[in-house]
């Protein structure tokens, strides 16, 4: 069985537009996910969000910082995995944010430079 040329031009036209379709759709869902999860400054997604976290202000030696020991939340969850993958310190969108030695509390402050 032979194609021909034209078939197989028509099928390419046809390919490159479900493929063009298809990248559309991808960049369309990293919005949305964006949108769900937050990006950082540098585009970095991530997969928790800083705003759905309950944080009480706190007073420090090294001055006010916040605290939180949302432990029920799902977000809480998601933040203290990602900073035990970062040896329990990170700094994300201009905070820098610890975990307490008791492994239950994250303080985080704005970083000033």
């Amino acid at each position: 069985m032979t194609i021909k040329e034209e078939d197989f031009e028509i099928f390419l036209e046809d390919f490159c537009d479900f493929l063009n379709g298809l990248e559309a759709s991808v960049a369309k869902m990293k919005q949305q996910i964006s949108k769900l999860v937050g990006v950082s400054g540098t585009g970095k997604m991530w997969l928790w969000n800083p705003d759905r976290i309950k944080w009480v202000k706190a007073q420090g030696a090294s001055g006010e910082y916040e605290r939180s020991e949302d432990v029920n939340n799902s977000e809480f969850k998601l933040m203290l995995k990602d900073l035990a993958s970062h040896n329990g310190k990170l700094t994300r969108d201009g905070w820098f944010y610890w975990v307490f030695k008791n492994g239950a509390t994250v303080g985080r402050k704005k970083r000033t430079n």
